[in-house]
């Protein structure tokens, strides 16, 4: 795991992965407990942690569309990826794993 985070590559990797996770919590968990057992702090909580994350995963993207030199349809790509649920998991293995 400390290798990933040697290369920007790794932490968009490992931030991709954490990030579409909450997603789907917010979205599979905090959700439901918000509107069908009335306890609206699990959104807050994980909205908190996914919004951190999505703002980390953006700023690596451009970092990592920088730094190897990538096309910049390929950070539109990373970025839309990331607003869709499972999206940084198809763009982890279509567009990074083949680049790792």
């Amino acid at each position: 795991m400390l290798r990933l985070l040697q290369t920007t590559l790794g932490r968009l990797r490992l931030i991709g992965f954490c990030e579409g996770a909450s997603f789907l919590l917010l979205l599979g968990v905090a959700m439901p407990l918000k509107y069908l057992a009335g306890r609206p702090e699990a959104v807050r909580i994980a909205g908190m942690a996914h919004g951190v994350l999505f703002l980390l995963y953006v700023a690596t993207a451009i970092q990592a569309t920088g730094e190897y030199g990538w096309p910049r349809k390929t950070a539109i790509k990373l970025v839309v990826a990331a607003l869709l649920p499972f999206g940084p998991f198809y763009a982890d293995a279509k567009l990074l794993r083949p680049v790792a």
